[in-house]
């Protein structure tokens, strides 16, 4: 147990010195494992950890996801869905602000990462906030904050990696994503009817009177993205697809979908979505893989199973246990990215969590959203310096002030699935 702290202790020191996670896993974990079974031995196991993850046949799922959201967004879907999001909200105070919410989940279910979400709605609708006299840390907070859904709302590139890890079923994660996501959203909203009441001057008092809410056309032109998203993620809760499929017949669609809107009629468009998909799956798989090794040398130090005897002898219930798991990843979610930080807690306490009888779906979603919170909180905060990136005459300071109150809306959302595990698990129980 002393040898894994001191490997976790050396993996977080590297990292913060600005070694890739995917290389600080990989060289603790040889070593580490070295250290009990030899250098040749460890060498060996890293190989095969590796090799096993790569061809595990339902990671073919990551892939065309991610090839499907570059897809959508070449073809321009997000100014259809921030238009839809504002004919809904629009009548109300801050309805630019609600809408890009609204946007960003709706752009999330078929792009599944919460990096380019973020990304794609700074373009998409920081500008016309600025333009009704938004609040640089309104507008921006709520494009950061809606990127977190991306990992949430399915399909979600983190949950297939979750259930890798955790052998559950893919398909029954999604479906329980997508009640907390909803709740999620509302509760952004919420946060920011609340924001605006309270500081009236985040929002120009001449909003309503400017903006064309009426617009009645908003829903036709959003058609191929509800067509879209009721054939990917309906074919899945009906049992029609797979998830493997679904994501086959989503590129697809979306492929069609570019066609049509006059994109991918070039070498460079191909060369360009193809280049960029590839290199968000390989870096998800770099991660896994690499994070795979650093758990072998986990699981060879005994720590699980040690940590299995702690909670008997301490009488944690399973309650306690997802608490205690909870805080530990919101703060890796300062240090670590989302899926670095699923591998590596997965091993550790799935033991433990198994013994206690904790159902390993509805531990997923808390751990997700709580997970999320690191994309917005510093250190790291990614989602929070991809909105700079995208817009660099912003303050960095204006971005982390106006997502500190979405962040109290992802604990309040976690804490109520937490105590009413029927929110995440209602759906999947009736669709069973």
């Amino acid at each position: 147990m002393f040898e894994a702290l001191i490997g976790f202790a050396v993996l977080i020191v590297i990292s913060l010195m600005g070694v890739p996670l995917a290389f600080a896993s990989l060289i603790v974990g040889l070593v580490g494992f070295a250290y009990y079974r030899g250098l040749e031995s460890s060498v060996f196991m890293a190989s095969q950890q590796i090799a096993e993850l790569i061809a595990n046949p339902n990671l073919v799922v990551v892939p065309i996801f991610i090839l499907m959201g570059e897809l959508v967004r070449r073809a321009g879907i997000t100014d259809e869905l921030y238009e839809l999001g504002e004919h809904m909200m629009g009548r109300f105070k801050g309805g630019l602000a609600m809408a890009t919410v609204i946007a960003s989940g709706a752009f999330s279910t078929v792009c599944g990462s919460s990096v380019a979400t973020a990304a794609t709605m700074t373009k998409v609708a920081l500008p016309p906030m600025r333009r009704f006299g938004y609040k640089d840390s309104l507008s921006a907070g709520t494009v950061a904050a809606g990127g977190t859904l991306g990992i949430l709302i399915p399909p979600s590139m983190p949950m297939v990696i979750y259930c890798i890890f955790a052998q559950e079923d893919i398909g029954k994660m999604w479906i329980a994503g997508i009640v907390p996501g909803l709740l999620m959203m509302t509760l952004f909203i919420l946060t920011i009817t609340i924001m605006v009441k309270v500081k009236p001057d985040l929002v120009a008092t001449e909003e309503k009177s400017e903006k064309k809410v009426a617009n009645s056309g908003a829903m036709l032109r959003a058609r191929g993205f509800l067509a879209l998203f009721g054939t990917v993620l309906g074919g899945i809760y009906l049992g029609l697809f797979t998830p493997t499929e679904a994501a086959s017949v989503g590129a697809f669609g979306a492929f069609l979908f570019s066609l049509h809107r006059g994109k991918m009629r070039t070498l460079k468009e191909y060369r360009d979505v193809i280049g960029a998909a590839a290199g968000i799956s390989a870096s998800i798989f770099a991660v896994a893989s690499c994070a795979l090794v650093f758990s072998q040398f986990i699981n060879i130090s005994g720590l699980p199973f040690q940590l299995v005897g702690l909670i008997d002898e301490w009488q944690l219930n399973g309650l306690m246990l997802v608490v205690a798991i909870s805080v530990l990843c919101v703060f890796l979610g300062m240090v670590f990215e989302v899926i670095g930080i699923l591998v590596l807690i997965i091993p550790i306490f799935l033991p433990s969590l198994s013994a206690q009888g904790v159902d390993l779906i509805w531990f997923g979603v808390i751990v997700i959203i709580l997970i999320e919170l690191g994309l917005v909180t510093p250190p790291l905060g990614i989602n929070v310096f991809t909105v700079k990136a995208a817009q660099p005459d912003i303050r960095l300071k204006s971005v982390f002030m106006g997502v500190t109150p979405f962040v109290f809306a992802m604990v309040v959302t976690a804490a109520l699935i937490l105590f009413f595990p029927v929110i995440a698990m209602g759906l999947p129980d009736l669709m069973r």
